[in-house]
């Protein structure tokens, strides 16, 4: 009897182990696929307006500094406090401008290394919330392959930053529930969100997490091991407010928390505004096909409210939406933390199809067969994939062969999803994971990820004859309407719009001005004595001629 137990023993630490084993590789599997996808391609591509160009110009101020000077801990931008966000994110770009000298693959790598890291913690968070391994894997694949993470993460930015130390966050908190000395990451997963855009956010994803843990699991609140670690993690995120504030006072305090934070609420910040129902659509509009599974996946999460996955998964997902919705100022990027629970949604769903398909020489009840809905989706996309196919390949202008090899594959992965549907074949899920992220890294290689380059006059070339033409730290009046960062960050100048009036007024008041105006200012606004310095895709910098 004894033998026989240590047996079962034995068996099922060998399970334990394989389980372990299992999950590692999967993890790194996971890893290495986000790795591929989120740095091919980086530095290709210029810097976009509006937060790339401005971050990584803090980040080159903060690279220029020496290191006594503080200014990693006190920003600046064009040598003026920067109050928006603290600077984590900015320094280690600053780390990456000292390694590999300033360009967009070092601006913009500490993001994308950030964001791919969160595809095996999102696979962390699935695990720990789902009992079976297969609705985790479908989670962890979904998220790799939402177009938004994709391109977002590789961004300039914070918010990719954002994604990981909330997924990190919310795995310390579930591994919590069995361990106690767990509780110390999640205080440091609040603080590096503190950190990154400021203790509005971190405040606001907080919530979150306390919403989870009330329904969930109340006996965490009660555990002075979870309250000491977010004292622990709190602070150096006081540390850093109480620096900025004795640096600069009541300035820092009304900028950083009142108008670049509070005032979000209820102001559209710099005329970014739009109905309650934006980010809805911005969900709608970058989902597919992961969209589809959506509806199945909230029935699945509402009939199971009573188990972790699906309480994580409705907290995270309602409570964000509605707090963001009804904010305001909107912007694209302000929705990515939601993606995540959608995804535990979407890979509860797949999971629930998974188990439903046909399996040769298994006898299943008839019930288990897929509708007859999810073949009509699957054509209408593959449809539409054919129709991009013959617009990019044979009636745009110019022909755009690398978005026509793009369809295709989105073309063609939706026609044999479509087809095993029909044969009740649940592989079809695998050709859907593997068909987006091929399209994905084929979109990735392309010139085409940040297609808001296409929204403005292309940078590079106007920026070039402004830094060689002006003089260091020069200010240059444009009469293009709207600030451009990355024109600023290229050219090492502030390039600050102007009305034509203004720009005339400057005209007579400053000895030597420089002007960026289009063909069709230069052509009419008659300025006196003016000298071309150079041109530029219908750009050209003006100055005054010398006198004599």
């Amino acid at each position: 009897m004894q033998n026989e137990k240590f047996q079962v023993g034995d068996l099922e630490r060998c399970l334990q182990r394989g389980d372990r084993q299992t999950d590692s590789l999967i993890t790194l599997g996971l890893w290495m696929a986000a790795i591929v996808l989120f740095v091919v391609n980086l530095g290709e591509l210029p810097l976009r307006d509006w937060d790339e160009g401005l971050v990584a110009q803090v980040a080159r101020e903060i690279w220029q500094s020496p290191i006594n000077s503080l200014t990693w801990l006190h920003p600046t931008l064009w040598g003026e406090p920067y109050f928006n966000k603290p600077s984590l994110v900015h320094s280690l770009m600053a780390l990456m401008y000292s390694m590999g000298g300033v360009s967009e693959w070092t601006a913009r790598l500490p993001g994308a290394l950030l964001t791919a890291a969160s595809v095996p913690l999102m696979y962390g968070v699935a695990r720990e919330v789902f009992y079976p391994r297969p609705p985790a894997v479908f989670a962890a694949l979904v998220y790799l392959t939402w177009l938004p993470i994709a391109r977002h993460g590789r961004l300039a930015m914070l918010d990719g930053a954002v994604l990981c130390f909330f997924l990190l966050l919310i795995n310390w908190l579930l591994r919590t529930r069995r361990d106690y000395r767990y509780a110390l990451g999640v205080g440091i997963g609040l603080a590096l969100i503190c950190l990154t855009k400021g203790v509005m956010v971190g405040i606001l994803l907080g919530a979150i997490v306390f919403l989870f843990a009330v329904w969930d699991t109340p006996r965490l609140l009660r555990s002075p091991h979870l309250w000491l670690g977010i004292v622990l993690g709190s602070v150096p995120v006081l540390l850093w407010y109480v620096a900025q504030w004795q640096e600069y006072g009541q300035a820092f305090l009304n900028t950083n928390l009142v108008d670049q934070s509070l005032q979000r609420i209820w102001q559209d910040v710099e005329a970014n505004g739009g109905p309650p129902w934006y980010y809805l659509l911005e969900i709608l509009k970058y989902s597919a096909p992961w969209l589809l599974f959506l509806p199945l996946g909230f029935k699945l999460a509402w009939v199971n409210r009573n188990l972790s996955w699906a309480k994580l998964a409705l907290v995270w997902s309602v409570a964000y939406l509605v707090v963001v919705s009804a904010m305001a100022t909107k912007l694209p990027w302000y929705i990515l933390p939601i993606y995540p629970a959608l995804a535990l949604i979407a890979g509860a769903a797949l999971a629930d199809l998974w188990q439903k398909g046909r399996y040769t020489g298994v006898i299943q009840p008839k019930q288990t067969e897929y509708s007859s809905i999810w073949f009509g989706w699957f054509a209408l996309l593959a449809l539409g994939g054919w129709a991009g196919v013959i617009y990019f390949g044979w009636v745009s202008s110019p022909l755009e062969p690398d978005l026509e090899l793009i369809m295709a594959i989105v073309a063609m992965t939706m026609t044999v999803a479509a087809v095993l549907v029909t044969r009740q074949n649940p592989q079809f899920l695998t050709v859907l994971i593997w068909g987006m992220y091929v399209a994905l890294l084929l979109l990735m290689g392309s010139n085409h990820w940040v297609w808001e380059l296409a929204e403005a006059y292309p940078v590079k070339p106007v920026a070039a004859i402004v830094q060689q033409h002006t003089p260091t730290q020069q200010k240059v009046f444009t009469s293009y309407p709207h600030n451009r960062p990355s024109l600023n960050f290229y050219s090492n100048r502030q390039v600050i719009p102007a009305s034509t009036n203004q720009l005339k007024e400057r005209w007579n008041k400053q000895e030597q001005p420089f002007f960026l105006v289009d063909d069709a200012v230069l052509n009419t606004i008659d300025l006196p004595a003016t000298q071309v310095l150079g041109t530029a895709e219908g750009w050209s910098l003006i100055t005054k001629l010398p006198e004599g």
